[in-house]
């Protein structure tokens, strides 16, 4: 399995527990280097390489059972580079073969515009962590997530750190029809985490699509 989109690794490298020889690349050396850091920590082996997932030309046309893109990451390009991006996917995926992607629900996102997002705070090295989200919906249709963090030690605010990611939503129906024009067929869209119990499309924050490449 092929993960144009892998990060660090965290979505992709536990299927290598299910006997799946798994290959990555992303645009980011620093997120590959700790996936390479995580693989080796369960004493395994992953195949990465550095790209942009709108050129996949480092893998030299090499197939693939399933090219994935995981994480939400078509959502940090522009649609029709979405499109172009399935494209390259494609290109890599053998007869028989699997194209799968995950992404939020930007339909409902946009349709609810709900800008607080507030976690559950969690700890490392014995310091609290808390996350708000505060998402901007700009004018030209993009969303800025601003990702604010705090940092406490003995109920005292030590730090604080601000970081911005940027989105353009896209609508599922903009993949759905690639992916039909490109021939693939049993086109299934699942919720993340697959176990949720809700199936009505219109209240799934996050999906995951998968389709069959005929032989």
């Amino acid at each position: 399995m092929l993960d144009v989109s892998i990060g660090t690794g965290s979505m992709t490298l536990p299927l290598q527990e299910l006997g799946i020889e798994i290959c990555g690349s992303d645009l980011s050396e620093a997120m590959l280097t700790r996936c390479k850091m995580k693989a080796s920590a369960k004493e395994t082996t992953v195949e990465l390489k550095c790209c942009d997932f709108r050129d996949l030309s480092c893998w030299n046309g090499r197939k693939f059972d399933c090219v994935v893109s995981t994480g939400n990451a078509l959502g940090y390009v522009i649609n029709s580079d979405v499109v172009l991006t399935l494209e390259k996917m494609n290109n890599l995926v053998t007869s028989g073969g699997f194209l799968c992607f995950d992404s939020r629900n930007w339909e409902l996102i946009q349709k609810e515009k709900q800008r607080f997002y507030f976690y559950n705070p969690f700890f490392r090295d014995g310091n609290r962590i808390n996350l708000v989200q505060v998402w901007d919906h700009n004018l030209d249709g993009s969303i800025t997530f601003n990702l604010l963090y705090t940092f406490e030690k003995d109920n005292r605010v030590f730090q604080r750190e601000i970081f911005e990611e940027h989105y353009h939503p896209f609508g599922i129906n903009l993949a759905l029809d690639k992916m039909r024009e490109m021939g693939y067929d049993n086109i299934a869209i699942q919720p993340v985490p697959c176990f949720m119990e809700e199936k009505d499309f219109s209240k799934i924050d996050w999906y995951r699509v998968i389709g069959h490449k005929p032989a």
